[in-house]
């Protein structure tokens, strides 16, 4: 099941009971929850890249109200239909372990033996993945500096994290697949609908990936509504909106005790290589 391999060398990583190490002797701490840190200091941006622990939290705490359920649903039947009986997969962006922990139930429950391996840049949010999903792997890094070898994954995904083509493909083995959920036109709606007095529909996409062909594109729309204003502002903080909403938005979003939105969203699928 090792499929990280080192930041360092390169070489293949052995995950031990308490660190991994490669063969020339690099070694790396696995942390009491169960995950290992594999961002090199000069492949950080900040002291403490990615999200935080508060919005971490937040995150967790919208996901739990299971309002994205259909698309992990969605996700989860896709990879289904892709993978063998011990397909290699990882989550490009795994944040907090939601999707992770409901693919990974989802093919131990269709007989699969699945190895799946998440990583992020977020140390909070890559500490809550490995203590939600306790089948995975899980490790800090970048999604531009992946620690695995090439042609080491059957499949890659990611949602809602910044992508990588190049990377993707490189980790990907020969006949793999990438798997990648974006926002549609009408993609939160509602909320938009009260942040802004003239909203908007989000730009249309080609989906066109360099490396990469489309294989299947499928659109899971549906609407969910959420009760009290702290899911309500857990919503709003992971949204880019949230950095960019004028104050009167905010306030009037701040002051909602319900909100139903439309969810709207593409779940593409992309073969390796040219079609």
């Amino acid at each position: 099941m090792d499929l990280y391999s080192c930041p360092v060398c390169g070489g293949r990583l052995a995950w031990g009971e308490h660190a991994c190490r490669c063969p020339e002797g690099h070694s790396f701490d696995i942390a009491a929850q169960g995950y290992v840190n594999l961002l090199l200091a000069n492949q950080k941006s900040s002291p403490n890249p990615g999200d935080n622990a508060e919005m971490v939290a937040g995150r967790t705490r919208f996901l739990d109200s299971g309002s994205y359920a259909p698309l992990s649903d969605a996700l989860n039947g896709t990879v289904l239909a892709l993978c063998g009986d011990a397909p290699r997969i990882l989550d490009a962006g795994c944040g907090e372990g939601y999707y992770a922990a409901r693919l990974f139930e989802a093919l131990e429950g269709a007989g699969r033996a699945p190895a799946l391996f998440g990583v992020d840049l977020s140390k909070p949010a890559v500490r809550h993945a490995a203590r939600r999903c306790r089948g995975g792997r899980f490790a800090v890094a970048s999604l531009f500096a992946l620690p695995l070898a090439d042609g080491s994954a059957d499949l890659v995904y990611n949602v809602f994290s910044p992508l990588c083509p190049r990377e993707f493909s490189r980790v990907l083995a020969p006949g793999g697949h990438f798997v990648a959920a974006y926002p549609a036109a009408r993609h939160l709606w509602g909320l938009k609908s009260v942040l802004y007095d003239a909203p908007y529909e989000n730009a249309d996409k080609s989906f066109e990936l360099e490396g990469f062909h489309i294989t299947d594109r499928r659109r899971v729309r549906y609407s969910f509504t959420l009760e009290g204003s702290a899911l309500i502002e857990s919503l709003f903080s992971m949204t880019p909106y949230y950095y960019k909403t004028p104050a009167e938005g905010a306030a009037r979003l701040a002051a909602l005790e319900t909100l139903t939105t439309e969810a709207d969203f593409w779940v593409v699928t992309y073969g390796k290589g040219e079609a």
